[in-house]
């Protein structure tokens, strides 16, 4: 047994890995991106793409493809209108009056967040101290990386601070509802309808904006290879991803990404676009690793009990 469980968990852990790399790309994609798009509407087209990836994918593979009851219906519409419409619209809008900085602070917030509702949505979970000081040490280092100006922290775009607050919410809610929700609908056809839900209202929050228009699109080849990675590898890849974990992990514990994606965050920036890394961000990099550490302590510990017997027996 202590061998299929032990991969079981390295396979996991690939997986979380895996997850935070290609999300941590959405940061220069959507550096890219912008300069071509209008913040919502590249959000819907993103979504657009995931969507069409995942339905020919699901299509091709699965029987059990579309909702049957109502669990499925619940886990459908919180992952698409929460996790994946009202997270993009809201992060799009409030990042442009947000500093970057200021904001990937404030998408950190998403676990603690998370935290608060399993604690009314999800009353089995529980959460010891060290799991609490772990997700503590993971929003210091976030902090530490992204060097936030203080000042800015008190600056006078407290309105778009609070949208950015609403999005992480979003993201926070709509994972502990779709853990809370337990659908039996296959977690790949599961992904595709939230992102079909999800693309629909992005595009009606994209058509409702006075701001926003088809007009202001500019066709780039810098815009459309944005388009293409935040489509198929950060929707369509990365929440397929995002919703196997979800069962095996539970929300609060995946929902630390948050804080792993950001640190692949800074290295594909430093990669792209040659922005330094630090010995500051080198330390909130250890920060955030000992966050983890903590709240996986229970696992570490057993898997160096089990390495030292093993050791001793030889």
């Amino acid at each position: 047994m202590t061998g299929p469980l032990l991969t079981s968990r390295y396979r996991t852990a690939g997986l979380f890995v895996l997850l935070a790399a290609v999300w941590g790309g959405t940061y220069p994609a959507v550096t890219v991106g912008l300069d071509s798009f209008p913040p919502i509407l590249y959000a819907a087209l993103r979504l657009d793409v995931g969507a069409v990836v995942l339905v020919l994918y699901v299509g091709r593979t699965q029987d059990y493809w579309r909702p049957r009851g109502t669990r499925d219906w619940i886990a459908v519409f919180s992952g698409g209108l929460l996790t994946l419409a009202g997270y993009s619209i809201l992060q799009n809008v409030g990042q442009q009056t947000v500093p970057s900085a200021i904001a990937a602070v404030l998408t950190g917030l998403i676990p603690i967040l998370t935290i608060g509702f399993a604690k009314v949505f999800l009353p089995e979970e529980t959460f010891g101290l060290i799991e609490l000081v772990g997700v503590g040490c993971g929003f210091l280092g976030l902090a530490v990386i992204t060097r936030p100006e203080p000042g800015n922290l008190f600056s006078g775009n407290t309105v778009g601070q609070m949208v950015l607050v609403l999005a992480a919410a979003s993201f926070a809610l709509g994972g502990v509802l779709t853990q809370r929700a337990d659908a039996e609908m296959p977690f790949p056809s599961r992904t595709a309808w939230a992102m079909v839900v999800g693309a629909v209202f992005t595009h009606l929050a994209s058509f409702v904006s006075p701001s926003e228009s088809v007009s202001l699109v500019r066709w780039t080849v810098d815009g459309l290879l944005g388009l293409a990675y935040l489509g198929v590898f950060v929707s369509a890849t990365g929440y397929l991803l995002y919703f196997y974990l979800l069962p095996r992990l539970g929300s609060v514990e995946l929902n630390l990404v948050t804080y792993a994606t950001a640190m692949f965050g800074t290295v594909f920036s430093w990669l792209l676009f040659t922005e330094p890394v630090t010995a500051s961000t080198l330390f909130g990099f250890s920060v955030v690793i000992f966050g983890f550490v903590l709240l996986k302590w229970e696992t570490v510990h057993e898997e160096y009990q089990r390495r030292r017997r093993g050791v001793e027996a030889k």
